[in-house]
């Protein structure tokens, strides 16, 4: 994992998780129910994106998620307009792999998007604290002028 930008939004944590290689292959570990930043089971699932592909912008109001990258290369970006907030403004761009894997913990209300990060299909999991509810999500376009940041990628 590596950080482009070294805005860290305020309430997000980055972990560098275990990963297990023997000759057969690895064990790459999520979240532990002992884990410091578990706060409960909701659901797991994984979404993928598509090469130039952006899934972008959407925020919960409940919701925390965990997310790690399951598969491929992902550009995570998350941006911060909580009032409050001391990190009010801030966009911050988070690469996730399994060559350097790492858990993404991002409290309610921060707004994320991810894209795959070279030319290959990639696929994020999250393993959130509540299920899924159509109700406490928001959702805005990847190019809303209310969002300091350009995907750089050719649509």
């Amino acid at each position: 994992m590596t950080k482009k930008n070294l805005n860290i939004i305020d309430g997000v944590k980055i972990i560098k998780k275990n990963v297990i290689t023997d000759d057969r292959g690895k064990i790459l570990h999520m979240l532990k129910s002992n884990d410091e930043e578990f706060l409960k089971f909701g659901e797991i699932y994984f979404s993928y994106v598509f090469p130039k592909k952006i899934k972008a912008w959407h925020i919960h109001k409940k919701m925390t998620l965990n997310y790690v990258a399951a598969y491929g290369k992902i550009k995570l970006v998350l941006y911060d307009d909580r009032a409050k907030s001391p990190t009010l403004g801030k966009v911050q761009e988070i690469f996730l792999s399994n060559d350097s894997h790492s858990l993404v913990v991002i409290p309610p209300l921060i707004w994320n998007g991810f894209t795959s990060a070279d030319d290959n299909l990639a696929i994020l999991a999250n393993c959130s604290d509540i299920p899924h509810d159509k109700l406490e999500i928001s959702r805005l376009s990847y190019d809303d002028p209310k969002f300091p940041y350009d995907w750089n990628i050719i649509k």
